[in-house]
């Protein structure tokens, strides 16, 4: 067993500079040549293999022309011109040099032009390129990259000469795996084998997206150094992009400890990322010519592409059973039935595509299960454990132990675990199950002593056992593949879709259940504010010295209706914008009686939105008040021109005129109704108001922003509003009244109403009950009854005075827009809160439909 003090730190190797040995292989040779192409740096060797002096300095600073020759320089400057941004490496064969052939290669490193030489051979296949075509046409025919890689594994072989090759694949958690092979008799088969993440570090990795082939000619070379070691900066040449650069002591122990002599590696490069890579073997040092090793690193580009394509095809494939499966979701996806049901009921048809032995669906602490899962609390304690997990991810683990330890206790069950949040806040989840899957798994060698800090100074040693060594996994499903990733992000995103529009549909219909009580209830709320404030700016800005507690109640009560009314036509179709000719018709009805033909209006129509509907109501009974009282309404013989018109830029132009009234002058002191009028519409609205007190009479302008203003119906140029006949002449009080109220202080205030204006005898009821009681003891000749009486209505007692033929009218706090009886619709009726005014406009209605009943 070996020593834990001697145990090494694998980072180690990923912090190894395998990059900066400032060595290279020594069948080829090196020379560097600054930007000036002066040499810079060579290895050891090059003097002696290109036929310089033997002094191994002697090229330092010499022009490269001097050491290359003329013709060579200039094609290798036409060669370096074609180097992409410094990136790739140029190719040159069969190089004239005093002392043979060679090939060579050019890059660039940093400030550094990188030649490398090695020896022509003789006999290199010129048709590699034909060969390594045809190869790719036939396995191109394949449909998936099952027979992919094993032809592959076989023509490299065969083509490199190499003992051994393998097809070796990287896993998600690092490790790799032989999954194709090709061999000589006599070597020692890897298929299927693991290999620890170790075994290639990951600046090896970086280095094989960057060179995609590396020959390593004889694991015994340990290489020939670069002459200077440093430049004069002090800095290591950056052997990244060189053919010859030599190999870590640690690497090339561990190609002797598997008995492998030289070895290549092409990399298999799949969307921009290392997918896998081809590692050959050989059992004796082996030089790859330049020509056979420039045709395996075309195979291996081609071959990238082909699997990449081929991957891309299986995707597709995936991506078409998603797309019809998804499909099916959309279709089946409806609010009839509790949301974790149907999404159950959707996402179960992906269990076979994802390999899932159970799904659970987990919406609002609700839990659905379909085929193997664990318990109701362990999957709740699941989803608080994944809460900890990144937002809007798919989350995959094969080890659901470690997401949650007390998963290990139904391991048999569900061992891993693929989840897809639906939602945000709180996270409902869809999770897929897979049960544990006992198996073992052979890594070469045992993948938990890898290494040891065996060598002289503390250096990293390799393992040196490459024998089969059997893991027994458990606690573990199958792992979940990329594509099951992928399909688990593609159902995410339909599932969003499903469920906001679930969502949607559900909000919608709790905001239609809930929209009429909602509305009157914050309504309500808000205009108790108003009418508080008109209280409290009424009391301030009035003193009592200057005006009667009876009138300022009445004043107080006025603005309160104005308030009511406006309500009312914004609330009649459901918060929607109403008119304002019938704005001023209903203040003139109300408030001028028998005058109310005397205020004119012309213009066009408009409809104002509800936030401005109120603060015009008020502006508009003030004006109307105030006329009443002072001015040209207060006369016979004056009246008022109300204009309607719109500005260029649709916004709304109000001009109010008067006219035959007393002389005006303009008030020493401003009350609380002036006050509304000048200020209402800039303050609320950010309009403009403009009021003139001209001997003649009050005129006043009110420009409102277009964006509180909608076209209206059509209408004549000037229209006067009309005149109820039987509102001209005083109404008579009916002498016996029937109050049916439940509210006992709107009851004696509507009692107060009718003695005031007559009535010997009113009668109050707070039910159907007390009132049809009083009516089987004694007549009477009229009925007011409020719609709502708590957990009942009025209209079964109505019923009942249209039999009997007594006249009735409605009153309700929802307004006009309670919904009624067919046999009572036309009944007369009106909103709370009602005053003695209402009640004359409703006595005055029914006296001249001629009525003895509500029909």
């Amino acid at each position: 067993m070996t020593d834990p003090s001697q145990q090494a730190d694998l980072t180690s190797c990923d912090r190894e500079p395998i990059h900066l040995l400032g060595r290279v292989q020594s069948f080829g040779c090196m020379i560097g040549l600054t930007s000036d192409w002066i040499v810079s740096c060579h290895s050891d060797n090059a003097a002696q293999m290109l036929g310089r002096a033997p002094d191994a300095g002697a090229m330092i600073a010499e022009p490269a022309a001097e050491v290359l020759g003329p013709e060579l320089q200039h094609r290798l400057r036409n060669r370096i011109q074609m180097l992409r941004a410094g990136h790739g490496a140029e190719m040159i064969t069969r190089v004239e040099l005093p002392t043979g052939l060679f090939d060579l290669s050019l890059h660039v490193s940093g400030e550094t032009i990188v030649l490398e030489f090695e020896p022509h051979q003789a006999g290199a296949a010129d048709d590699a390129v034909t060969t390594v075509r045809r190869i790719i046409e036939r396995v191109s025919q394949y449909s998936g990259p099952g027979r992919l890689f094993e032809d592959a594994a076989h023509f490299l072989q065969l083509d490199t000469g190499f003992d051994r090759v393998m097809f070796y694949r990287f896993l998600d958690d690092g490790t790799g795996e032989v999954i194709a092979e090709a061999r000589a008799p006599g070597m020692e088969s890897y298929m299927g084998l693991r290999y620890p993440a170790s075994d290639i570090p990951r600046q090896a990795r970086a280095l094989y997206l960057r060179n995609t082939i590396r020959l390593i000619a004889d694991s015994s070379d340990e290489g020939v150094p670069i002459r200077p070691a440093v430049d004069p900066m002090g800095r290591i040449i950056d052997l990244s992009g060189s053919v010859l650069r030599s190999v870590s002591p640690i690497h090339l122990q561990y190609l002797r400890n598997m008995g492998v002599a030289a070895s290549m590696s092409i990399s298999i490069i799949v969307d921009g990322k290392l997918w896998g890579l081809v590692a050959c073997h050989h059992r004796t040092p082996l030089v790859l010519s330049q020509v056979k090793r420039n045709a395996a690193q075309l195979f291996g580009q081609m071959f990238s592409l082909v699997l990449q394509s081929k991957l891309i095809d299986e995707e597709r494939r995936h991506d078409d059973q998603v797309r019809d499966l998804t499909a099916a979701i959309a279709r089946a996806a409806s609010s009839e039935q509790p949301v974790t049901r149907m999404l159950l009921d959707c996402v179960a048809d992906f269990m076979p595509l994802l390999e899932a032995d159970g799904v659970a669906v987990v919406v609002e602490g609700a839990v659905e299960t379909r085929g193997s899962v664990p318990g109701t609390e362990e999957i709740l304690s699941l989803a608080r454990a994944l809460n900890r997990t990144p937002a809007g991810q798919v989350y995959v683990t094969d080890h659901l132990a470690g997401l949650s330890p007390a998963a290990a206790e139904h391991a048999g069950v569900a061992s891993g675990l693929l989840a897809i949040p639906v939602s945000r806040l709180p996270r409902d989840y869809i999770l897929f199950f897979r049960r544990e899957l006992p198996r073992k798994v052979t890594w070469a060698g045992n993948p938990d002593k890898p290494a040891t800090a065996g060598l002289p100074g503390g250096q990293l040693s390799p393992r040196e056992s490459f024998a089969a060594w059997a893991e027994e996994v458990r606690g573990r499903s199958d792992e979940w593949s990329r594509a099951q990733r992928r399909i688990a992000g593609q159902l995410r995103v339909s599932l969003l879709e499903v469920v906001l529009r679930l969502t949607d549909e559900a909000s919608r219909l709790r905001k239609t259940a809930g929209e009429k009580q909602e509305l009157l209830i914050s309504e309500l709320n808000h205009r108790v504010r108003n009418i508080l404030g008109l209280v409290r700016g009424l009391v301030s800005q009035t003193s009592v010295s200057e005006i009667s507690t009876a009138e300022m109640v009445a004043v107080l009560e006025s603005r309160i209706q104005a308030l009511a009314r406006a309500h009312d036509q914004i609330t009649r179709d459901n918060w929607a914008p109403a008119s304002l000719r019938e704005l001023v018709r209903v203040e003139a009805e109300c408030y001028l009686l028998d005058r109310q033909d005397r205020v004119a209006v012309s213009g066009a129509d408009v409809l104002l939105m509800p936030t401005a509907f109120s603060a015009v109501a008020l502006v508009v009974h003030e004006l109307m008040t105030n006329s009443a009282k002072y001015g040209s309404l207060s006369v016979p013989g004056g009246d008022v021109q109300l204009t309607i018109e719109s500005d260029p830029d649709d916004a709304l132009i109000l001009c109010w005129t008067e006219r035959g009234g007393p002389e005006v002058r303009e008030p020493e002191r401003r009350g609380f109704g002036s006050t509304i009028i000048e200020r209402s519409v800039p303050f609320e609205l950010q309009g403009e108001a403009e009021v003139a007190y001209r001997p003649e009479g009050l005129c006043a302008r009110f420009w409102i922003p277009a964006v509180h203003v909608r076209p209206g119906l059509p209408s004549g140029e000037v229209a006067r509003l009309p005149l109820a006949e039987a509102a001209a002449r005083v109404a008579r009080s009916p002498r016996r009244v029937l109050v049916l109220e439940d509210n006992l202080v709107i009851a004696m205030d509507a009692e107060g109403i009718f003695r005031d204006l007559g009535a010997e005898n009113v009668i109050l009821a707070a039910s159907n009950a007390q009132a049809s009681q009083h009516l089987r003891a004694s007549a009477f000749d009229l009925a007011l009854l409020d719609v709502n009486l708590g957990a009942e209505t009025s209209f079964p007692f109505a019923e009942q005075l249209l039999a009997a033929g007594i006249p009735f009218a409605f009153a309700s706090g929802y307004g006009e827009g309670a919904d009624f009886p067919d046999l009572l619709r036309n009944a007369p009726r009106f909103s709370k809160p009602y005053n003695a005014g209402t009640i004359r406009k409703v006595l005055a209605q029914m006296s001249l439909e001629g009525r003895s009943g509500a029909a």
